[in-house]
């Protein structure tokens, strides 16, 4: 049986990550940061306690954004950036990945568009997709595949209350499939990566979004 390590999966999108590898035969191990502060390095090392052999480490754990730069402050940025960014570079170098694993790290579509309200969260994202290109072709030759899934607007039980019906309408008339995404659209497309079916993707950034702000609204859509 694989064995897979979930961060930040004591709800929302990272409990639903857990579930769905669990569906599928996988032994999944869930870190939540109450077990693992992960912006410390005490943390990280915390999160990997007791495992010998993992198979498959999904990076999900994240911390929220704080901006836009007029409010940010430097104990925010740090913040930011030690657990969106750190945490998974050091978790990746101290995990017992097996030859043949699976790297999963969830960015988000932050990266490709301009929202001043995010703009460090969106800097730490853009860290992750470079850092996952990098290692892809470093562990590819130990058949280690490393890629990136990349959600959009995605409404969950920890965040439901954020998606007023303005913001809702805002956010569906500017997406191609007109809805917001929920949390298992994105672990159906953690659990492909984490399957042998991918064995052959590696060092890519796939969007899961529903094709949010791919132009302007579609015709008929008010």
């Amino acid at each position: 049986m694989k064995t897979a390590l979930v961060t930040g999966a004591s709800k929302g999108i990272g409990a639903a990550i857990a579930r769905r590898l669990e569906r599928g035969g996988i032994r999944t191990i869930r870190r939540s940061s109450s077990q693992a502060d992960l912006a410390q390095m005490e943390g990280i090392d915390k999160a990997l306690e007791g495992i010998d052999s993992l198979d498959i480490l999904v990076n999900n754990a994240a911390a929220q954004p704080a901006g836009p730069i007029e409010t940010d402050t430097p104990e925010s940025f740090d913040h930011l950036f030690a657990v969106n960014v750190r945490a998974p570079y050091f978790l990746i170098q101290r995990a017992p990945i097996n030859d043949g694993g699976r790297i999963i790290n969830v960015s988000s579509v932050a990266t490709r568009m301009a929202n001043p309200a995010q703009t460090s969260f969106a800097m730490t994202k853009g860290a992750l997709e470079t850092m996952s290109r990098t290692l892809a072709h470093q562990l590819g030759p130990r058949g280690i595949t490393v890629n990136v899934v990349a959600p959009g607007a995605t409404k969950t039980e920890a965040n439901k209350d954020v998606f007023t019906p303005e913001l809702t309408t805002a956010i569906t008339t500017f997406t191609a499939q007109q809805r917001l995404g929920d949390q298992d659209d994105i672990a159906d497309v953690v659990a492909f990566l984490a399957s042998d079916d991918a064995r052959w993707v590696t060092g890519q950034v796939i969007e899961a979004s529903g094709g949010l702000f791919l132009g302007p609204p579609a015709q008929g859509v008010q």
